[in-house]
């Protein structure tokens, strides 16, 4: 053994840097409190194991996605079990990251001589969200593509940016292969990528500036000290085994739920992963204001509150002034982010309570209980229409209000208010209200270009409704949103639809 060992130390050096970081000093002595990044790292590190995994058996494509998830789940010896794994993997990952900056946060961490380890961490916190947010398209099924349309949606509205990236995420005017294959190339190659240059460089500062310690002002020179190896090292193996016993638990007795295959025609309200919802409440509330600051509302909840957090993040090294990391000494800065989680764990809430909502209204075919997100899906009737009968008070056909809470209140809002920048406002629209045969021929063959409507520009597509309504249908929903929200039109028949189809 120590011949194998002089031949690697005199070729590589590798037994010395092993050694070197093992018998590391660990200041005020082994705790459970350093954990998190370890455990960060295994969760990652599975991650990669479970992923590389199903990427045997995964073809992405729209006539493929789907049914590869699905083989997976029913063929492959315990697919089911790696790819709930992987799931659950990913929560894991995301929750000890969160918990690991957090940590540092009010430790204070992220003072001089660690200001660019903290910016590095913050970063790996960004792309793991953004792996996490390219992961949940792949399944293509109904959440999964819901979902990230209204992530795409979300990200179009971002000014100058906003439509680069949102003809690059999806690839063409409408979701489909190239969106899988895009975020594919994201999910599986370039993040991963990007996050171990990320992790190499954040352990090589780490091992230059060493452990930050408890959260004193005392020298941690004259603190007790510990050995990483062999107490940290056991404490870090401990947190880690808890970590994955926990996900073996949860991808048993809860595995993720496969729903039916992708289909843009058919309704459903897309459920946002758990570390969206603070930001999905943010675009409800956002949704549910008057028209007329609507958009100032949607830039502050998608680009301006976000991006500023994530900037504010990278530049606390510099901007918190006080020299102390003792935790009474830095009131503001505590009471601040316990009030921003607060905030978030608020949002969160209200978010996953408006959804379970939505979705027993959307199931028992009523009107939602609050505005839609931007870009969401919806279920149920526009604000207003009645389940059944009173058709004249629907203002049109109550045939069609009811194909138009199954097929378009998604898009154009229950109340036919559109999203901003996205799709038009139904109500007092000359496109709607003017000749008949223009909007048939957009419901019939659909959109995919730029428009502009009262002045303003959107950027939205909306799929052909052709062979999937009859004419009919098409009539039936046409004279109902030309009659609805105050419009005041002239109804159209299946017979002027006919014409226009021909």
């Amino acid at each position: 053994m120590n011949f194998l060992i002089d031949w690697f130390e005199q070729r590589t050096g590798l037994p010395t840097q092993i050694k070197t970081f093992l018998t590391e000093d660990v200041p005020g002595g082994p705790s459970y409190w350093y954990v998190f990044g370890s455990a960060t790292l295994f969760a990652m590190i599975l991650q990669y194991v479970t992923g590389i995994f199903l990427t045997f058996y995964y073809a992405p494509s729209s006539a493929t996605a789907w049914e590869s998830t699905k083989y997976i789940y029913d063929h492959v010896p315990l697919g089911w079990f790696v790819l709930s794994l992987h799931f659950w993997g990913a929560t894991a990952m995301i929750a000890l990251l969160f918990m690991h900056l957090f940590q540092a946060l009010i430790w204070g961490a992220y003072k001089a001589p660690r200001e660019i380890m903290w910016v590095v961490g913050v970063l790996l916190l960004v792309f793991t969200l953004v792996l996490g947010l390219t992961g949940y398209l792949l399944p293509w099924d109904m959440n999964a593509y819901f979902a990230s349309q209204v992530a795409i949606n979300i990200a179009s509205s971002v000014p100058i940016v906003g439509e680069p990236t949102q003809q690059f995420l999806s690839g063409g005017a409408g979701m489909g292969t190239l969106t899988i294959n895009r975020f594919f190339g994201l999910h599986v190659w370039l993040m991963p990528a990007l996050l171990v240059l990320l992790i190499v460089g954040h352990l090589m500062i780490f091992r230059h500036n060493g452990s930050a310690g408890p959260p004193v002002d005392t020298d941690l020179k004259k603190l007790p000290q510990g050995r990483f190896w062999p107490n940290q090292m056991f404490m870090d193996a401990m947190a880690s085994f808890l970590v994955f016993i926990v996900m073996l638990v949860l991808s048993i007795v809860a595995a993720p739920p496969l729903d039916q295959k992708a289909d843009p025609t058919q309704t459903f309200i897309a459920y946002p992963a758990w570390y969206f919802l603070a930001l999905y409440g943010m675009l409800r509330i956002a949704g549910g204001l008057p028209n007329a600051i609507v958009p100032i509302a949607n830039l502050l909840a998608t680009v301006i509150v976000p991006g500023g957090l994530v900037t504010l993040l990278i530049l606390l090294p510099w901007l918190d002034r006080n020299p102390s990391r003792a935790l009474r000494r830095r009131p503001w800065l505590l009471g601040i982010t316990t009030l921003s989680v607060v905030i978030a764990v608020g949002l969160s809430v209200y978010s996953q309570l408006a959804i379970v909502k939505e979705q027993a209204d959307a199931a028992q075919n009523k009107p939602p209980a609050a505005a839609a997100a931007p870009g969401s899906q919806g279920g149920s009737l526009p604000a207003g229409a009645p389940a059944g009968g009173g058709a004249q008070r629907l203002g049109g056909s109550e045939k069609g209000a009811k194909i138009f809470g199954a097929d378009c209140a998604g898009c154009h809002g229950a109340g036919g208010q559109g999203t901003p920048s996205v799709f038009p406002n139904l109500a007092g629209n000359p496109d709607v209200t003017g000749d008949p045969a223009q909007v048939v021929h957009t419901v019939l063959y659909g959109l995919n270009r730029a428009i502009t409507v009262n002045g303003k520009p959107y950027k939205g597509t909306m799929p052909p409704w052709k062979g999937t309504l009859s004419n009919a249908d098409v009539a039936d929903v046409v004279t109902y949103i030309r009659a609805a929200w105050g419009n005041k039109a002239t109804p159209v028949s299946p017979a002027d639809v006919a014409e226009v189809a021909k």
